[in-house]
């Protein structure tokens, strides 16, 4: 790529964005310190009403009086609903009572808004005793991470927490797995499947991939169309399945939804353009398979505890589920970390790829760009230093990047560069340096321990 096509900023336009990010910066701030002021004053309101139905009749109606008769003198002269001003004040209260922490860092510019939902989403499947221990533990990594990062690591802290394994839970929630329909009017439903974790991001990759195949086969279509018309073919003679497959103007939502569609009622892709090229019928859409990426402690897989594993970019997964696709599951990226060090041992598919790939994903886990969640599966390998320039094909020099950051670094003027140990080091077009290291590995227990595990409480549960 030369550098004459790499989109520069001018002198002025540097000075212009340096502005904007101070201002930026110190607005965000004080939304941030203004907010966390706003939830503890709801708090106090949510007190106040708590102190006035203490002394009323122990009928539910008459104890909720209080309540109502203070979140509507908020909600009128502020234009608010007096039911959604009685939620906030609730919700505010349980903020301030079990997630202090978590307040103080929002208050004090530390966190986000998101880091905060994120905290008490993760939080709220804990009995409200094990909170504050969690609280402690969650403000650090929200701190060090951006919201979507961090979110999966909040879950797994709190899956360890709680007195009951998440293994345990599992098996009581996958009772309630259902399908349900929903009218949605035009003529339109909305199917709603309750599945296992695992295999609902297993549906989903596999329809994304068969969308991505399907858009990739139109765009060869409408190249044999164009090469066909400049080479003098007149539109009558163009290959009929050629023409109606590039005038397919579906979105990859579009194509997911039909997809599905196709398989539930047909068994088989009938969107399929290469049907007719298979003896079987299925075509090559049919023989795309799901393909998930979990990261499983050799603690876990070994079965020396129930601690969850993590299905990259989603969330928490049970360990007996781990355990079963660290077996010969095809379409499972198998990656084995040691329970001290988080060192990765091992990686694995029961289809084979090439192994440099498997070692990077198993590094990256997803985008290197700081802040982005995409999973490793669905990145791009990146030269840090361009092949064309001479940079080699080897780890140190390769980073999982998604498409929108890979051309970022392209065609923007963002630098980055290897440090060693997976280590990336960016500079934005203003100079300021970012360094993004490769997600830790999950740590369950110290060298002392590692023979004589702790009990799982919250006050001896290690640091995710």
């Amino acid at each position: 790529m030369s550098p004459s096509t790499t989109v520069e900023f001018t002198a002025s336009d540097a000075a212009v964005l340096t502005d904007l990010l101070r201002t930026i910066e110190h607005e965000q701030a004080t939304v941030s310190a203004a907010q966390a002021r706003l939830t503890r004053a709801l708090a106090r309101a949510d007190a106040l009403a708590e102190r006035q139905a203490a002394g009323a009749p122990a009928a539910v109606r008459e104890r909720d009086m209080a309540r109502r008769s203070i979140a509507a003198e908020i909600a009128v002269p502020l234009h608010l609903s007096d039911r959604a001003v009685q939620r906030q004040m609730s919700d505010a209260s349980a903020l301030v009572d079990d997630y202090p922490a978590t307040l103080d860092a929002w208050e004090a510019g530390r966190i986000t808004r998101g880091h905060v939902f994120a905290v008490v989403d993760a939080g709220g499947a804990l009995p409200p005793d094990r909170r504050h221990a969690f609280d402690e533990r969650a403000v650090p990594a929200c701190e060090a991470e951006t919201v979507g990062r961090v979110r999966v690591g909040l879950q797994i802290l709190a899956a360890r927490m709680h007195p009951r394994t998440l293994t345990e839970r599992h098996v009581d929630a996958r009772e309630g797995r259902r399908v349900t329909l929903s009218p949605l009017g035009d003529g339109m439903a909305r199917i709603v499947a309750d599945v296992p974790l695992v295999l609902g991001e297993g549906i989903h990759d596999r329809l994304t991939r068969q969308a991505i195949a399907l858009v990739d086969e139109r765009e060869r279509a409408r190249t044999r169309i164009r090469e066909a018309r400049a080479a003098g073919l007149p539109d009558e003679d163009l290959d009929e399945g050629d023409v109606a497959l590039a005038s397919d103007t579906r979105t990859r939502e579009h194509l997911r939804a039909d997809i599905l569609t196709d398989m539930l009622l047909t068994s088989q892709v009938s969107a399929d353009p290469t049907r007719a090229e298979r003896a079987d019928g299925n075509g090559d859409l049919g023989a795309i398979r799901a393909h998930v990426q979990v990261v499983v402690p050799a603690a876990t897989l070994l079965g020396d505890d129930e601690n969850p594993a993590e299905l990259v970019g989603a969330a928490p997964v049970d360990a007996v589920t781990a355990r079963s696709l660290a077996g010969n599951c095809p379409g499972v990226d198998r990656i084995l970390t040691h329970p001290v060090s988080g060192q990765v041992l091992a990686t694995d598919r029961y289809t084979p790829t090439n192994d440099l790939r498997r070692r990077l994903r198993a590094r990256d886990r997803h985008c290197r760009f700081p802040g982005c969640r995409i999973p490793a599966l669905r990145c791009e390998h990146d030269h840090t230093v361009d092949h064309s320039r001479g940079g080699p094909t080897r780890l140190e020099n390769l980073a999982g990047l998604c498409q929108r950051h890979h051309s970022m670094k392209q065609f923007a003027p963002w630098r980055v560069r290897q440090l060693g140990g997976g280590v990336l080091e960016w500079t934005s077009p203003l100079g300021r340096v970012y360094s993004d290291r490769p997600p830790p590995a999950v740590v369950f227990r110290d060298d002392a321990s590692a023979e004589h595990p702790p009990p799982r409480d919250a006050e001896t549960a290690p640091p995710f």
